[in-house]
């Protein structure tokens, strides 16, 4: 085979003029086949000063106790109340045997009958022997005997009537009263039932329900930290709201106020108590329920709300938000969060005032990318301009 040198160079210029046209072609096929900006929503952030919600776990105690004892001995006759039902404070709740009672009563009477009509006899012979003792028709040791026997009847006559008063008290202890109002449980003894003054076992419980008592635990950690962000009055000061969470993450329809917050730490626990007051009208809570008390008493000053959707994270796990400027060029920016509030993070640091965040439509964006932005609002806006009417058939 014979070559011919003089037409090789010929030909490998030709397809290199070829190849480099059909780059070109590419790249402007590339260029004509862009994909638009990104289309994006922006929260432009404005400082605010947001309340530092704290949650605490509580229990529920009854505003007051009173457990029912009997304060006289005696067999119970009939009980006087139905389990379970509102009682006024008064309300007769047990009957005892108050025959013996009554008795004492009577006697006590008598007494005091008798110690009158000798005080009478004594007082008497004081009147005879007073112008007698004057003549020296009597010795003066028989006048004073006789003014010192009239004392001490009249002394008897006080003690005569203090031994009444007791007989009627405890024949009035004879019917056992509620000592406050409220819902009275159970009863632990029915009719029949032998009961004695002062007995260690209550007869029955008597709870007051509304207002209603929540006691809060707090660390001692949480309620240093506390103070070091709010003054000592501020930090331990009352009628602060409270909001409740039910189980099953109930809301709970009232709200209370923070009564006091104990001083001294229990030493097993490691916490304070906190006291809270509710309106309980329905009688929803009751004692020994166990619920989610949330609070406020410092405020988180010159913070920004950025929506939850807008956090990303890098590899780290380090929370950071898209953001743009003002050529819509975006940009990551790392943040630092302090919690929620509603659908919100919280952010104390890392943003400035008039920041443009991204809320949505991040999925295609990335650090560099310029897009095609627009503020919340206007987005709402366009949304409620552009939703199609709906038609009755």
């Amino acid at each position: 085979m014979k070559l011919y040198p003089n037409l090789i160079w010929p030909t490998l210029l030709v397809c290199s003029i070829l190849i480099s046209g059909c780059d070109e072609q590419v790249n402007s096929s590339r260029s004509a086949g862009a994909l638009p900006l990104a289309q994006v929503t922006y929260r432009q952030m404005e400082t605010v000063d947001i309340p530092k919600i704290e949650k605490f776990s509580g229990r529920v105690v009854a505003y007051q106790t009173s457990e029912v004892r009997p304060q006289v001995n005696g067999i119970i006759m009939e009980r006087l109340f139905n389990e379970g039902e509102m009682i006024v404070k008064g309300q007769p709740l047990y009957r005892l045997d108050s025959r013996l009672y009554s008795a004492a009563v009577k006697q006590a009477e008598s007494n005091l009958q008798m110690t009158r009509a000798s005080a009478s006899i004594a007082n008497a012979l004081v009147s005879r022997y007073a112008p007698l003792v004057k003549t020296q028709s009597i010795s003066q040791q028989d006048y004073t005997t006789a003014v010192a026997n009239a004392q001490q009847a009249q002394a008897a006559i006080s003690q005569a009537a203090a031994l009444l008063d007791t007989a009627k008290i405890n024949l009035e202890f004879a019917t056992i009263t509620a000592p406050i109002s409220g819902r009275i449980g159970r009863s632990f003894y029915t009719a029949g039932a032998l009961v004695t003054a002062n007995q260690g076992n209550a007869l029955a419980t008597l709870q007051q329900l509304d207002p209603i008592y929540i006691d809060i635990q707090q660390t001692t950690s949480e309620l240093l930290a506390l103070q070091q962000q709010t003054p000592v009055e501020g930090a331990v000061a009352d009628r602060v709201p409270v909001n409740l969470m039910l189980e099953g993450d109930i809301p709970y329809g009232h709200q209370g106020t923070l009564e006091f917050s104990e001083a001294v730490v229990d030493p097993e626990t490691g916490s304070v108590t906190l006291r809270a007051r509710f309106p309980n009208p329905q009688h929803t809570l009751l004692p020994g329920m166990f619920v989610q008390a949330s609070l406020s008493r410092a405020t988180q000053p010159q913070a920004f709300l950025v929506p939850q959707s807008a956090l990303q994270r890098d590899t780290k796990g380090e929370p950071m938000v898209f953001v743009i400027d003002e050529q819509n060029k975006v940009s990551l920016q790392h943040i630092t969060t302090q919690g929620t509030l509603q659908q919100n993070w919280v952010v104390t640091d890392g943003l400035q005032q008039g920041d443009k965040v991204l809320t949505q439509g991040l999925v295609r964006v990335r650090a560099g990318d310029t897009v095609n932005a627009q503020s919340e609002a206007i987005a709402q806006q366009i949304a409620l301009h552009t939703t199609p009417a709906q038609h009755g058939g």
